[in-house]
């Protein structure tokens, strides 16, 4: 029986998109802002709805995000949107010091992140951007699974008060998340109940989690399975108490494996509960140009991968 089903695939953007011309709708002080790709990070309905609070400011990152934190200044919700390899990468001393360090609610809204934007290649996959955000004082960390969870989270950074570093991809993938369940920044979402080793998944690849569940579950492993969509503050509770519970863990992620959930996860579980820990992502490369399909089973990132890795840990577990 399959542990979750859905309908159809969208992809992430178009949810943070609609909750944004939502948004946009309901409180005059949103505004938004993007460097030359409204369209990529689906900005155009908002922009046309709201032409007085959108702001293109061309090929000029860098002066975006100072820009968005100007606007809190007279009590606006900027959100700033690029693909994450230049909402990150590119401006990183702005939101260092106009953002982080001033304390700004600024929301930072990351699209096209990861190995999934494909064929635009290295210099475009945002493999990094989780660590260099989550290092950051003050700045909330969010990764989103699929267009129900990002349409959710965007609402909930809205009400949130502070930085906030939003990601989430270009590609369709399936939407599985409750349409009405409510988002809680730093609460884990615990998908399914298991004894034998967790699963800790983020983004991407909480789908390819669930599949690997269902395949692990066939051998006689049971999984437990969390949603970890925010990466900080990480709910070390919910982390603590599964690790305990099942003595094993595994973490997955469309990132670096230097920096990112697993380096998180890990650091707790060294200092209140040690458990072998296996992982899965990418491991120390740049990415390159390939169908985003292609590239997740090349560097070892799909369903297959984690059942591989829970394998290897819990014959950890046993030895």
């Amino acid at each position: 029986m399959a542990l979750f089903t859905y309908t159809e695939k969208k992809d992430t953007r178009s949810g943070f998109g609609d909750a944004l011309l939502e948004l946009g709708r309901k409180n005059p002080d949103i505004v938004a802002l993007t460097a030359d790709v409204a369209g990529s990070v689906k900005m155009t309905a908002f922009a046309k709805e709201f032409p007085e609070r959108f702001f293109d400011v061309g090929i000029q990152e860098a002066n975006m995000i100072g820009m968005a934190a100007g606007f809190t200044l007279e009590g606006k919700i900027p959100f700033a949107s690029t693909f994450a390899e230049f909402a990150s990468g590119r401006v990183y001393d702005q939101i260092r010091q106009a953002v982080a360090y001033s304390e700004k609610n600024v929301k930072i809204a990351a699209s096209h992140s990861g190995l999934t934007v494909g064929e635009d290649g290295a210099t475009h996959q945002a493999l990094e951007d989780l660590g260099m955000m989550k290092m950051l004082p003050g700045m909330t960390v969010i990764n989103t699974c699929d267009y129900n969870q990002t349409y959710n989270a965007t609402l909930a950074v809205a009400a949130h008060k502070g930085p906030v570093y939003l990601r989430f991809g270009r590609p369709k993938v399936p939407n599985f998340t409750p349409k009405d369940m409510k988002f809680e920044i730093g609460k884990a979402w615990v998908m399914k109940e298991g004894t034998d080793v967790t699963v800790f998944a983020t983004g991407h690849l909480v789908w390819e989690a669930v599949t690997a569940a269902e395949t692990l579950e066939k051998e006689g492993i049971s999984v437990e399975l969390i949603n970890i969509h925010t990466i900080k503050p990480l709910d070390e509770e919910a982390v603590l108490k599964s690790a305990r519970k099942t003595g094993a863990v595994v973490t997955a992620e469309e990132h670096n494996v230097l920096g990112g959930l697993g380096e998180s996860i890990a650091r707790v579980l060294s200092l209140h509960a040690p458990v072998p820990q296996e992982y899965v992502a990418i491991n120390d490369r740049f990415g390159e140009s390939g169908k985003d399909f292609e590239l997740m089973k090349a560097y070892g990132l799909d369903a297959e991968s984690i059942v591989k890795a829970v394998r290897r840990v819990v014959a950890r577990k046993k030895a």
